[in-house]
């Protein structure tokens, strides 16, 4: 677990209308503002007929924070990220995994893709001392 890029990230959360186009309007204005984002993930939400939820990382600058505010977005007070980037291989989301586990860190959610021989890693915590304490714990390797 070499090199490995380990951050903190804000991820901005907004609702979204279970319909066709809802996600792309919302995706084509911040692209218009000016937002190159590194992750989105979108889902309805069970509990309510109807209604998504969405969430994306980064934005950044006055004009992208503007345009996602008057788009409904805010940021998640309650979702602490960690964004794991490096070099691909076998198991390496099941070592980062147990590495966490092994201190008695839990995790709220995760994500993960490999893009040609990197990959990134998203991780979702419940606290603020659980992101920082699995920042530290994964930059020491």
């Amino acid at each position: 677990m070499e090199d490995l890029l380990v951050e903190r990230e804000e991820v901005w959360a907004a609702s979204i209308e279970d319909q066709p186009g809802a996600l792309a309007h919302k995706l084509t204005a911040l692209a218009e503002a000016g937002a190159d984002l590194e992750f989105l993930i979108a889902r309805r939400l069970p509990d309510k007929p109807g209604v998504g939820v969405m969430f994306v990382t980064p934005l950044r600058g006055d004009k992208e924070v503007r345009a996602a505010t008057q788009l409904g977005f805010s940021v998640s007070n309650s979702l602490h990220s960690v964004c794991v980037e490096g070099q691909n291989q076998p198991g390496i989301c099941a070592k980062l995994t147990q590495k966490l586990a092994a201190a008695g860190i839990n995790l709220r959610g995760a994500s993960a893709a490999s893009i040609g021989t990197r990959f990134v890693m998203h991780l979702a915590f419940d606290s603020e001392a659980d992101a920082t304490k699995a920042v530290k714990l994964l930059q020491a390797g």
